[in-house]
């Protein structure tokens, strides 16, 4: 009744699983000794944490009597049916972990998004350093230690990498609606890195705004939308991944005090900065929040933030932002077993220990699946 074959044999291996713990080691015992070791094998590997199926020397047979069998001449019973049982006393050895098994069984895959192509997708970053006079915004000094780390990072991952610096508003607008507008179908993922200086701006659904290097800002929920499931159909169903460096406020926290058991790292040295600028109303039409692209619900969307609304974002002119340094530094160490959503954790926790002024990434996560990058 469960439909196609291999929903009947993923309906079979569930209920194997529900019938006490001996059912599926049994179950496997038998593939191999019907000579379906193959099957056994694949079994054993796809399914998540699965018991390992007890061999040979740990089986002792159990006679049974036949009922309703005859006697032979001697007024013997003649046939006893020797069925191989387990041992009590002896345990199956505990399988070890998978390397990523952390990541998923057969019946998780549908959690899991499928990166399969290569390159898996578009990644494009948009550096701003320099601002016009007219625009009151500091350069961004050590912007272009973050751009470079994010544009080795992401063509390691398989990412086919594009780098705009040092674009006004509307020049922004176009890059990103041009890549909106490509043909995602062949791909699996989209990437989107801004580096610049940020504002709180009016919003419905994700905080904050990104400047140009003219001065004027985009709201980030503007940017989001134009990749969302009515303005880009090739990426539908598809895990669209920002990741935002600028401030999304001015206020500045000082953070609290707390036991700890190891100390947080000093005030590092050198310049800090932030990518702050004061509280404005959008004016214009490159800042009006965009009504339309703005009503359907995100889905597929994940918007890492470096920083927590209404709060600055620091950066260093030698080594490059905090938030930049810690997600390099976790990408490098744990994409090849973890997911996303561990991974900024690990970004976080790091960040948040910085510096006498304080810092906390944060994300707004919409995605419907885990996502685990593809490594090379």
């Amino acid at each position: 009744s469960a439909g196609s074959r291999a929903d009947q044999a993923r309906q079979l291996v569930i209920d194997l699983e529900t019938r006490g713990k001996r059912a599926f080691p049994i179950f496997i015992s038998i593939l191999r000794e019907t000579g379906q070791g193959d099957l056994a094998d694949m079994l054993l590997e796809e399914c998540e944490c699965p018991p390992v199926p007890p061999q040979l020397g740990d089986l002792r047979p159990v006679e049974l009597d036949l009922p309703g069998a005859k006697h032979n001449k001697n007024g013997n019973l003649p046939e006893r049916l020797s069925i191989p049982v387990q041992a009590e006393s002896e345990k199956p050895p505990t399988p070890p972990a998978p390397a990523r098994g952390l990541a998923v069984g057969r019946r998780d895959r549908d959690l899991v998004y499928e990166l399969t192509a290569d390159p898996c997708g578009h990644c494009l970053i948009l550096n701003n350093v320099n601002f016009g006079r007219d625009s009151d915004l500091s350069t961004r000094a050590g912007s272009d230690v973050d751009c470079e780390k994010l544009e080795k990072r992401f063509r390691a991952l398989r990412f086919h990498v594009l780098t705009r610096r040092d674009l006004k508003a509307q020049e922004m607008v176009t890059e990103l609606q041009t890549l909106a507008r490509r043909d995602h179908s062949a791909l699996d993922c989209c990437v989107v890195a801004i580096l610049s200086h940020g504002c709180q701006t009016s919003h419905i659904q994700f905080p904050g705004g990104i400047y140009g290097t003219d001065g004027k800002p985009i709201p980030i929920e503007k940017i989001v939308n134009y990749f969302n499931g009515s303005n880009c159909p090739s990426l539908r169903g598809k895990p669209k991944l920002f990741f935002i460096q600028a401030c999304i406020g001015e206020q500045r926290d000082r953070g609290f005090v707390v036991d700890c058991d190891s100390p947080g790292d000093e005030t590092p040295g050198g310049s800090l900065e932030s990518d702050a600028t004061p509280f404005q109303t959008p004016l214009g039409r490159v800042d009006e929040p965009d009504a339309i692209a703005s009503l359907p619900t995100p889905s597929d969307i994940l918007v890492s933030y470096s920083t927590f609304p209404g709060f600055v974002s620091w950066r260093e002119a030698s080594s490059g932002s905090w938030y930049v340094e810690a997600l390099d530094s976790v990408l490098e160490r744990y994409a090849p077993s973890e997911d996303l959503l561990n991974m900024l954790l690990r970004v976080a926790n790091a960040v948040s220990a910085k510096g006498t002024y304080k810092q906390i990434p944060g994300c707004f996560n919409f995605l419907r699946k885990k996502f685990f990058f593809t490594c090379t």
